[in-house]
């Protein structure tokens, strides 16, 4: 059982990948829609573990993990990427994610994910 903290614009990608966690036991810290809020959320909570959505407003993906992983570097971070955002989920994983996760979501894939992460 993991603390994870669930960022993405999209309320309904927030709700299906909470729903898919918490069947498998893990705690929801708290949801966040874009990076700003992911930073005092993470800050706030320090959960075990984030997945991170690329494209949103105000700050992406890819700026909130820099972020994150500037000041806390253990931080085990999962982008969430549509189909097509291979060269961003590259960036992602240089600047320190440990895994991505495509959309829609596959339960077993998202499960496997943060295993092998938290693992």
């Amino acid at each position: 059982m993991a603390r994870i903290l669930i960022v993405d614009d999209a309320k309904f990608m927030r709700m299906t990948l909470s729903n898919i966690l918490k069947k498998a036991n893990h705690v929801i810290v708290g949801e966040a829609e874009n990076g700003i809020q992911a930073i005092e959320l993470f800050e706030k909570e320090k959960p075990d573990l984030v997945t991170l959505d690329i494209t949103m407003p105000e700050k992406n993906g890819i700026e909130a993990l820099k972020e994150i992983k500037q000041q806390y570097s253990d931080a085990k971070i999962i982008m969430c990427s549509a189909m097509g955002q291979q060269k961003m989920v590259v960036e992602a994983i240089e600047a320190g994610a440990k895994d991505f996760i495509v959309k829609p979501f596959d339960e077993n894939r998202v499960l496997e994910a943060i295993d092998r992460v938290l693992g």
